[in-house]
């Protein structure tokens, strides 16, 4: 009985694949990404005896408060944002070992005094720990708490060791190639590669997961999925919402930097990736980092040739029935802003694989619903064996992954219309998370943290995979800062995007799929 009491979380854990002791440790405790994913994620892996058998938060803040108090805002966050009805029995348990720890994120007495209470719980549990730091804060503090990491001896505990230190970095990984190399030469200066875990959380969800699945387990996908058969690649990231109260941040980042150069380049690497040699985490990442190296540089001239983007603002519309006001209008927004809330890339992948396929990628804010896929696009069947039918009702058959809100799968295939005649009409074959496996899914945070204690960095970005994802939008960024407003479309919030987006794929012969 005194083992269960010291162990709360051991039964779970049995049935796992084992993280070992932990505590966790978040920068930026107060912060929203905090209440809202974090805390809650965490409290779900409590509840479903997937934390390790001593297992402790931290919370690190420039705000003095009690543990107590952190306590009671963590309850508070988890009866809120959690995915799981509160159960007073796991919090009771988990809140007993969450602490927090008050200071400046350049001020090392701070992680002085974060040591001490990491060794302090070392003592009471009779054991090493292993400390994961998670970093939720603003980028202009990395570096300084990553240095102090390194100062205090927090990075260097137990190296390499099984309960080495590891550290989570939360987007954005740079605004641009010079600064992204900048923040993992600073890393890398303090922490050994394997110990850093740079993180998306598009990778911890479901349906992104299931592309490797679907690719490499079922035999019928991967012999078709190549320039032989498929005819082009759609990647939609849209957004209902607008800027909202982020505009001083989104200012200064615009969409390319938000969505496109990590989110949707991300889906793209699995979407394109070779077959790995094995599913561990190195094979996983070499494959994407080969798939991002064989990108073409984008053509950003309009001269003879098209060129391969479209960027554009949001201007008034109606969305869900309700007015909204345009991008320049919104609070924070200069009325001068060449801030893009929209941008769309083609992009073509100079490998044996996909020589010739475009892939198109999109993403935009006040889009006419908040909706991620991939859609691959399959090649049209030869259309002589029913050249007698109406031949624009002959679907080009389409694979689309369903990313968010309603995760699935969908296979658009042509069928007999019943009847004495032979007309052929689009159907469509669904699967839903929801419908098959229920709807509380795991939500992706909380794979991610997991993983990261366990040390697995599959669905993590590796130094080198970030940087040549800059490679390719830094000059897109570059050129669009020389350009200004010049070139800068528009479209009216509620819509699909601009005319622009449209004559992106229209040069080809393509159109954007409607989600």
């Amino acid at each position: 009985m005194a083992e269960e009491i010291r162990h709360p979380f051991l039964h779970g854990l049995s049935k796992h694949r084992g993280a070992p002791p932990t505590v966790v440790v978040i920068f930026g405790a107060s912060g929203d990404l905090t209440a809202r994913k974090l805390i809650p994620a965490i409290y779900n892996l409590a509840h479903d005896g997937l934390l390790p058998a001593d297992f402790h938060l931290i919370g690190f803040g420039r705000k003095a408060i009690p543990d107590a108090e952190f306590q009671k805002i963590a309850a508070e966050a988890i009866k809120e944002f959690s995915r799981r009805e509160p159960s007073p029995e796991v919090w009771a348990r988990l809140a007993a070992r969450t602490l927090y720890v008050s200071g400046g994120y350049d001020e090392k007495p701070a992680y002085d005094r974060l040591g001490a209470r990491i060794t302090g719980l070392e003592k009471e549990t009779g054991q090493q720990l292993q400390a994961l730091f998670y970093v939720s804060t603003p980028p202009t503090v990395f570096a300084p708490i990553i240095q102090n990491l390194g100062a205090s001896g927090l990075a260097a505990r137990y190296l390499r060791q099984a309960r080495q230190s590891k550290v989570i970095i939360e987007k954005p990984f740079g605004r641009d190639l010079a600064s992204a190399q900048a923040l993992n030469r600073e890393l890398t200066t303090v922490f050994a590669e394997e110990q850093v875990f740079r993180i998306d959380h598009y990778l911890g969800k479901e349906t992104v997961q299931d592309l490797l699945v679907q690719r490499f387990g079922n035999a019928i996908f991967e012999p078709v999925w190549n320039r032989n058969f498929i005819d082009h690649v759609q990647i939609t990231v849209a957004e209902q919402v607008g800027v909202e109260a982020r505009a001083g941040y989104y200012e200064q980042s615009g969409c390319l930097r938000d969505m496109i150069q990590n989110h949707t380049m991300q889906l793209l690497a699995l979407t394109a990736m070779e077959p790995p040699v094995s599913m561990d985490a190195e094979s996983v990442r070499d494959e994407k980092v080969k798939v991002l190296k064989a990108i073409h540089p984008l053509r950003l001239n309009a001269d003879a040739r098209p060129r391969d983007y479209a960027r554009a603002q949001y201007t008034a519309g109606v969305i869900g029935g309700r007015p909204v006001k345009g991008y320049l209008e919104e609070q924070d927004v200069s009325p001068a802003s060449a801030t893009e809330t929209f941008a769309a890339l083609r992009l073509s992948i100079n490998n044996w694989r996909w020589q010739g396929v475009p892939f198109y990628l999109r993403s935009g804010k006040h889009l006419a619903r908040r909706v991620s896929e991939i859609a691959i696009r399959f090649k049209r069947a030869p259309g002589s064996l029913f050249a007698d039918t109406d031949r624009s009702i002959l679907a080009a058959n389409t694979l689309a992954f369903q990313i968010q809100p309603d995760e699935g799968l969908s296979l658009v295939l042509n069928a007999k219309i019943p009847g004495l005649e032979t007309r052929t009409q689009p159907v469509k074959m669904n699967f839903k998370y929801a419908t098959t496996f229920g709807s509380n899914t795991p939500e992706a945070y909380e794979r991610l943290v997991l993983d990261a204690m366990i040390g697995d960095g599959t669905l993590f970005i590796r130094g080198d995979e970030t940087e040549r994802s800059w490679q390719l939008c830094s000059p897109v960024l570059a050129h669009w800062a020389e350009q200004g407003r010049k070139g800068l479309d528009t479209y009216a919030s509620g819509s699909w995007g601009p005319k622009s987006a449209e004559e992106l794929l229209a040069a080809n012969g393509h159109s954007w799929r409607e989600p």
